[in-house]
């Protein structure tokens, strides 16, 4: 009836509530939006992409965040105009975007980006050192970093970008590089994006889960040994649960006592704030994909 395995019901009831886990699920079985983010190191603005949107008859939403409009459905005429093609904008969620957010790339710094591809925070990330700075994009998927590299070009930031093929685990034992800011897109349930991939809603298993969360531990330990003294590891994921949220980040900083959270505000809107300080975005509350971000300091010493 409601399109979801039943492990996946019952731990929705369970964290949420029956009635925000049918909202949940009405949620994931609607007609998904998608959400175009302008290239503006292009030179191009908000404006000019709604331009070209209403010359195509698309219909759009002016987006809660300032680079980004919503469009339902169009999506054919945009690709068929070459929108994309062109680097004017990329397909990117609002929920993706704040984590941009939370990373806040300054001009002049140095970032990891730890799973890289398909590269859309790389990219928005890139575009905010306004030409100062060096974002690596490390990838286990050979394929995915070519494709990456390609948007890259289109967008203009390939002199910004290095790709580096590779496993994280593996890279982090070899590398003596260190970074201002590490950003982990760990690997995860895709819980929190179930309306646009409806593949992952048959193909999780709760064991996958387990095994996740061993993977989420391992990756994070690596890419904690890449921060700079000083630095800053972002821990993101498009899961809502908080077994591969919340408590892995506890689990971590008791591992890692030299990292401390830090509490997002000022980065993201007041409303994505969780109690402890960490960005979360809600199907139900926000209309956005899920997902989930923290930030964590490295001690100086």
């Amino acid at each position: 009836m409601f399109s979801a395995l039943q492990w996946m019901v019952r731990r929705w009831i369970r964290f949420l509530g029956k009635e925000e886990a049918l909202k949940l699920m009405n949620w994931n079985n609607s007609d998904p939006y998608f959400s175009l983010r302008v290239n503006t190191t292009n030179g191009y603005t908000r404006d000019d992409l709604v331009n070209r949107l209403e010359d195509l008859q698309v219909h759009y939403e002016k987006s809660i965040m300032d680079e980004f409009v919503r469009i339902r459905e169009g999506m054919q005429a945009v690709l068929q105009a070459g929108l994309l093609k062109e680097g004017m904008c990329a397909v990117q969620d609002e929920s993706a975007g704040f984590v941009v957010s939370v990373v806040d790339p300054q001009p002049g710094e140095t970032i990891m980006d730890c799973c890289a591809a398909p590269g859309g925070k790389t990219l928005f990330m890139a575009s905010r050192l306004a030409g100062q700075g060096k974002v690596s994009a490390l990838d286990i998927n050979k394929g995915r970093l070519r494709i990456l590299m390609e948007a890259a070009k289109c967008h203009n930031l390939d002199d910004i970008i290095t790709d580096i093929h590779g496993d994280l685990r593996l890279y982090a034992k070899e590398s003596t590089a260190k970074y201002d800011k590490v950003l982990l897109d760990a690997p995860c349930s895709g819980l929190g994006v179930l309306s646009k991939r409806a593949d992952l809603r048959w193909n999780r298993q709760f064991e996958d889960l387990e095994e996740l969360v061993f993977l989420q531990d391992e990756l994070l330990d690596s890419a904690s040994s890449l921060v700079k003294p000083g630095g800053i590891l972002i821990y993101s994921t498009c899961s809502i649960d908080h077994e591969e949220n919340e408590n892995r980040v506890t689990a971590f900083v008791q591992r890692h006592p030299e990292f401390t959270p830090q509490g997002v505000q000022g980065f993201v809107p007041a409303e994505f704030i969780t109690d402890d300080g960490f960005y979360s975005s809600s199907p139900t509350k926000h209309s956005l994909d899920g997902a989930f971000a923290a930030r964590l300091v490295r001690s100086m010493h």
